[in-house]
C-alpha cells in the first residue's frame, strides 16, 4: 500500500479510471460504424496541438483539445462532401498533422521527457489541473451520450433506416465525431498519443468476441478497459515501464484469452 503515499500515483489512477470508463462507451460506436481509424488520425491531430501548447507554454492537453474538435469538424465536412472519400480525408489531416508537429517541435527544440510521455504516456506528467480538465470533459461527453444515447445507437446499427425515419444523422455524426476527439484529448496524459486510439477500440473489441447484447458489450468493454488501465499503471510503477504501453499489452493478452477461449 506504500504507492499511495505518491501523489502522482493517485492523479495518475484518478484520471485514468475516468478515461477508462469514457473510452469504451465512445469506442463502442466508432467500432460499429467502423470509424475506428478515426481516432487514430485525431490522435496525430492531437500531437499538433501538444506542440503549439509546448510552443506557447499553454497546458498542452488544452491545445490539443482545441486541434482535435476543430480537426473532427474538418474531417466530418470533408467526409460528407462529394470531393473526397472518407478515408482520404483521414489521410490529409493525418499527414498534415503530423507534419505541423513535427516542424513546431523542431523550432521549439523541445523533444524533452515531458513531450515523450504525451507521446507514450507517463503518470508522472499527469498534473492537478490536468486531471480536473479530464474530469470536466467527461462530463461533458457523458452528458452528450445519455442526450444522444438512441440516435447514436440507432444510426450505429442502421443508418439509412435512421435516415428515414427522420433521425438528424449528420449532425449525429457530427457528435459522435466531436465526442471521439474530446475523448483522444482525455487520454493523452494517460496512454499518450500513439496509443489512444488502442485503449479506445481494443476492449470494444474484445467485449464483441462474447456476442452479448449491446448493453452487456458496453459493460464488458468497460470492465476490460479500467481493470487494465488500473493493472497498467501499477505495473508501470514498480516495473519502471511504460504506462501507456504497459496498458495496451494488458488490453491486448485480455483480449487474446478472450479470443482463444471463445473459439474453444
Amino acid at each position: 500500500m506504500d504507492i499511495f503515499q505518491y501523489s502522482f500515483i493517485i492523479r495518475g489512477l484518478e484520471a485514468g479510471i475516468i478515461v477508462a470508463v469514457i473510452a469504451p462507451a465512445i469506442g463502442i460506436f466508432l467500432v460499429l460504424r467502423r470509424y475506428s481509424l478515426i481516432a487514430d488520425t485525431l490522435a496525430h491531430v492531437s500531437l499538433a496541438g501538444i506542440a503549439l501548447g509546448l510552443l506557447l507554454g499553454i497546458n498542452p492537453v488544452l491545445t490539443a483539445l482545441g486541434t482535435a474538435v476543430a480537426a473532427s469538424l474538418g474531417i466530418e465536412r470533408l467526409r460528407t462532401s462529394s470531393r473526397v472519400y472518407g478515408e482520404s480525408a483521414l489521410a490529409l489531416f493525418l499527414s498534415g498533422s503530423l507534419a505541423l508537429a513535427v516542424v513546431i517541435l523542431s523550432l521549439t527544440h523541445n523533444f524533452n521527457a515531458n513531450l515523450f510521455g504525451y507521446l507514450f504516456g507517463s503518470i508522472v506528467t499527469v498534473t492537478a489541473a490536468d486531471v480536473w480538465i479530464i474530469l470536466a470533459l467527461a462530463v461533458v461527453v457523458i452528458g452528450m451520450l445519455l442526450i444522444f444515447y438512441k440516435s447514436l445507437v440507432y444510426v450505429a446499427f442502421d443508418e439509412e433506416a435512421a435516415k428515414v425515419s427522420g433521425v438528424p444523422v449528420c449532425q449525429v455524426n457530427t457528435v459522435l465525431i466531436i465526442l471521439a476527439a474530446l475523448t483522444v484529448a482525455l487520454a493523452i496524459p494517460i496512454v499518450g498519443v500513439l496509443l489512444i486510439a488502442a485503449l479506445i477500440v481494443i476492449p470494444v473489441v474484445t467485449a464483441l468476441q462474447l456476442k452479448k447484447s449491446f448493453m452487456a458489450t458496453i459493460m464488458y468493454a468497460e470492465i476490460v478497459s479500467i481493470f487494465s488501465v488500473i493493472a497498467g499503471i501499477l505495473a508501470s510503477f514498480y516495473f519502471n515501464l511504460s504506462t501507456g504501453g504497459t496498458i495496451v499489452l494488458i488490453m491486448l493478452a485480455i483480449f487474446a484469452t478472450v479470443l482463444v477461449l471463445g473459439k474453444k
